[in-house]
């Protein structure tokens, strides 16, 4: 059985979508904090609407567990 491979958020830097969310998960609240994170810097920056795509979905699900 083959074992997917990695879903990268960021080609240019090998950021992959759980390093991302573990970005997040420390306090990432700007991709400018994902890339700190993951000890790089943005390139092309296509992926960046991904992440804030991450991080409001990652806001939201805060929000609706809070209430």
């Amino acid at each position: 059985m083959e074992r997917p491979s990695p879903m990268y958020v960021c080609n240019c830097n090998g950021i992959r979508e759980r390093d991302a969310h573990a970005a997040i998960e420390a306090g990432a609240n700007r991709p400018a904090d994902i890339f700190r994170h993951c000890q790089s810097r943005p390139q092309c920056a296509k992926c960046v609407c991904d992440m804030r795509r991450m991080i409001q979905c990652r806001t939201e699900a805060l929000r609706h567990a809070a209430e």
